[in-house]
């Protein structure tokens, strides 16, 4: 079809439907009357579509291609990581200090990742893996594949293999596959304490974190920051909603640190398949409420939208409604509502990290979200330029294109770059 209709629901009266029209690539000639009025283009990455209310929307007249979306979010998602980085844990009064009146308004010198993206990335490469296992095994549990992607991870963060590794140690005397030959990723780059405590654990000989097997009681950030890839998993959304959470449950334990990571990934799966933010964001409420739990989640997406219906606000405001982002469910609520009140990925990624908390969290997976809305091209040249590892990510999503796209390689070669266990 030329034409896709989306609904907004959240945060709108029960009498008030809101119809989206959004081009696609290939769009026909749309009749008048299902034309939504736009405002000026020249100022956004896409044209905004107007609702009756003046609530703006993106309408892509050249929507990005699905390849450009998964591209985007994962390379989004390390600017909006690099570009909150130096501002973790400062006050926006601190914030506003070193950079001025308006805090951050572009990419610092260095372009630094952390922990979140190496994270990220160790998560898509263990997916990659797993479906590879399942084309020349059989399916199967994609998760002892993410964990063991996980314990190579602990391994770059100064932990010698043997002792990093467990099981997976006693099958092979040196982690496998071509990440972890990436130098770069060795860094120490501010690691949370709970994903390094749970993976020690499981290299100890406890069984894995599970959403029966609570192996602690943290609903930090650390869960949903990673969860992304999980989109790529399937083309069912609720499948994707639960490989995420159960990705997260492996180190978080508490219902809402792995139910925020699930619905992340779920709102990134909507996103790369063509969805608006706000019917991803209505399918997510009613998919939310059937999992225990959920309560937590479910009222700080609620609180996002109801702050994103009064526009722009203050960063005291966000902290006020929405809280710092130090734990999962106000993470992706300032995600949510950063994505909401802005037109492009680069106003995005600003309100995001602009707050007193944890920015490079919050920058990752507004990143996430926005990479996947308006694709890798409408990431700023000069961010990019900036941004550490940006070959690797690239490489990484590529390979991930392949492996998951209707004719993955069946050679050799890319069996011992993505070994199936």
């Amino acid at each position: 079809m030329a034409v896709s209709e989306w609904e907004w629901a959240p945060g709108t009266p029960v009498d008030h439907t809101v119809k989206i029209i959004k081009f696609h690539r290939d769009s026909l000639a749309v009749p008048q009357e299902q034309r939504v009025r736009l405002a000026d283009p020249s100022r956004h990455d896409f044209p905004i579509g107007l609702d009756e209310s003046d609530r703006k929307f993106p309408v892509p007249s050249q929507a990005p291609s699905w390849s450009e979306r998964v591209m985007g979010s994962l390379l989004a998602g390390a600017v909006g990581d690099a570009l909150g980085a130096p501002i973790e844990f400062l006050s926006i009064e601190s914030i506003r200090g070193q950079h001025g009146p308006e805090g951050v308004t572009g990419p610092g010198a260095s372009g630094l990742i952390t922990d979140d993206t190496q994270m990220t990335l160790f998560t898509l490469e263990g997916l990659i893996r797993a479906h590879v296992r399942d084309r020349v095994s059989g399916p199967g549990d994609p998760l002892p594949i993410v964990q063991h992607a996980y314990q190579r991870w602990l391994h770059t963060q100064g932990v010698e293999w043997p002792q990093a590794g467990g099981p997976f140690a006693e099958r092979v005397p040196h982690p496998d596959g071509w990440l972890i030959t990436e130098r770069g990723l060795f860094e120490v780059a501010a690691p949370g304490n709970t994903c390094l405590s749970a993976l020690r654990k499981f290299a100890a000989g406890s069984p894995p974190g599970t959403f029966t097997n609570r192996i602690n009681d943290s609903k930090g950030c650390g869960g949903v920051m990673r969860a992304a890839p999980a989109a790529l998993w399937s083309a069912d959304p609720v499948e994707v909603f639960s490989l995420g959470a159960a990705t997260a449950a492996l180190t978080h334990s508490h219902p809402t640190g792995y139910i925020s990571a699930g619905a992340l990934a779920f709102l990134v799966h909507g996103l790369l398949t063509s969805s608006s933010l706000p019917a991803a964001i209505a399918a997510l409420t009613r998919v939310l409420q059937r999992w225990a739990g959920h309560e937590e989640q479910l009222a700080a997406l609620e609180r996002a939208v109801r702050l994103a219906d009064e526009g722009r606000v203050s960063p005291e405001r966000i902290a006020e409604e929405l809280g710092g982002g130090w734990i999962g469910e106000e993470a992706l609520a300032i995600a949510v509502y950063a994505m909401l009140v802005t037109d492009t990925l680069a106003d995005a990624l600003l309100v995001s990290v602009n707050h007193s908390g944890d920015s490079d969290s919050t920058g990752a997976i507004c990143g996430n979200l926005a990479g996947a809305l308006y694709g890798v091209r409408s990431i700023p040249a000069d961010w990019l330029d900036r941004l550490e590892l940006r070959q690797v990510i690239t490489t990484l999503g590529e390979d991930a294109l392949t492996e998951f796209s209707a004719h993955p390689p069946t050679e050799d070669r890319w069996v011992q770059r993505y070994p199936s266990w």
